[in-house]
This record gives C-alpha cells, sequence and structure tokens, in this order.
C-alpha cells in the first residue's frame, strides 16, 4: 500500500463547527424563553379576588369556543368628592366551566358574590375577558343547600 492509497482511505480529521453549536444553544434558548413568556401571559395567575354586585347580564357566546360572558353592577357612592352621587362600576367577566355559567343564568338579576382569577392574557376557550370567574360564594336568596363556595 503506497501512500497515496493511505491517504485515500483514511478518514481524514474532522473540524468542529462552532457555529452550529452556538446557533443550536441560541434556538434552544429562544424556544426556553418563548415557552416561559407564553406560561407567564396566559397561565400565570396575577390576582385573585372576590367581586360582588347585581348580576346584569349573562350570556353564552362564541365562534368556536363557547364560553359564558357576564357583567356585574357594583353601586357605590363615587364621583367627586364634594357630591354625594351614586356610581356604578360594572365588572366584565368570563366563565369557563359550564356549571358556573348555568347557575350564574337561572340567577340572572340578583345579588351575589362571585370569587375570580385574573389572568394578563385572555385564551378564547377561557373566555374573552382576563378576569375568569371559577366559583359563587353567594346569591341572596337562593339556599344552595350547603354548596358554597360552589365550584
Amino acid at each position: 500500500m503506497n501512500t497515496a492509497d493511505r491517504y485515500r482511505t483514511a478518514n481524514p480529521p474532522r473540524k468542529r463547527n462552532g457555529f452550529k453549536k452556538i446557533f443550536l444553544i441560541v434556538i434552544v434558548l429562544l424556544v426556553l424563553a418563548l415557552a416561559g413568556y407564553m406560561y407567564w401571559r396566559f397561565s400565570y395567575v396575577y390576582a385573585e379576588g372576590t367581586k360582588a354586585g347585581v348580576l346584569n347580564t349573562i350570556q353564552k357566546k362564541g365562534f368556536i369556543f363557547k364560553t359564558y360572558e357576564g357583567k356585574i353592577i357594583q353601586s357605590g357612592f363615587g364621583g367627586n368628592q364634594s357630591s354625594s352621587t351614586i356610581q356604578s362600576n360594572y365588572f366584565d367577566f368570563s366563565v369557563a366551566d359550564e356549571r358556573i355559567g348555568q347557575k350564574l343564568m337561572e340567577n340572572s338579576g340578583k345579588n351575589m358574590e362571585l370569587h375570580y382569577k385574573r389572568y394578563l392574557g385572555a385564551l378564547p376557550w377561557r373566555g374573552t375577558q382576563s378576569y375568569v370567574v371559577d366559583s359563587i360564594y353567594r346569591i341572596e336568596g337562593v339556599d344552595m343547600n350547603n354548596e358554597l363556595p360552589f365550584k
């Protein structure tokens, strides 16, 4: 075997391509950053609390994902400090749970207290609002047979 044949059959040493490795690391970091942002924006519960008032409207709507959308009127004193006018505040919310939506439809126009979670962004299957009602604490004039909070 002469030297020419020896060079043809031997595998030449491969140079490592640093660009491909750096590119792969950057892509992985971008995917992880995007996943973290999506979780923070759409799944992280920013706040939760209760709202009380008269259930003004509740309706089931949506093109593909049908969710319940409602509005509570919260009455109270407000406006200018020099006047004592009564002011109404509206609380728009979504309901993703079918049972809670049906219970609210049955009791439209009544005074109630609802528990909500606030997300930073809305998802179509969760509703159009960033406030999502997940349970009912109280409905005035309705005996719920120790079902409260209704979840």
